[in-house]
């Protein structure tokens, strides 16, 4: 006769494991600073403008005759400028970043003189690199952004 008895305490220590369970993921969520979730920047808008700068940058640059391109060749990855520009008049930055190690991100300087620019291999290991060229001609600001393997 007793087992009859016993099945809703069985209930009731089961719904009082799960809502244990349940408020401790609360807890460690709302009160421990190791599982820190905050999403938004503390200066949210003033990052919002400088996205929106360089969306615009981009839309610059789609709206180009002929986009930037990349090849790699025997003595590293050359980048092409549109042919259409004057390579004296580019000015800007080219980002290498390495996402699996940090140490191998470099950045060169723009300073050309045709509408090609050589990246030596020494600096390039084999692998995904993400690569972001931010440059200006004639007072225009312009982005590149393109996924390479080397």
């Amino acid at each position: 006769m007793k087992a009859k008895h016993i099945w809703p305490l069985g209930i009731i220590l089961a719904l009082a494991s799960f809502i244990i369970f349940i408020l401790s993921f609360v807890y460690k969520a709302t009160f421990v600073a190791k599982y820190d979730h905050h999403l938004v920047s503390e200066e949210y808008y003033k990052d919002e403008l400088k996205y929106q700068g360089e969306i615009d940058k981009l839309e610059n640059a789609n709206a180009l005759d002929s986009a930037i391109t990349l090849t790699r060749s025997s003595d590293g990855v050359i980048i092409h400028f549109p042919e259409a520009l004057d390579g004296k008049k580019i000015k800007g930055t080219v980002y290498f970043v390495r996402l699996s190690d940090e140490n191998f991100d470099f950045q060169e300087k723009l300073s050309l003189n045709t509408t090609t620019l050589l990246i030596q291999h020494k600096n390039l290991i084999e692998g995904r690199w993400n690569v972001k060229i931010d440059w200006s001609y004639e007072n225009t600001l312009y982005l590149f952004k393109d996924k390479f393997n080397y």
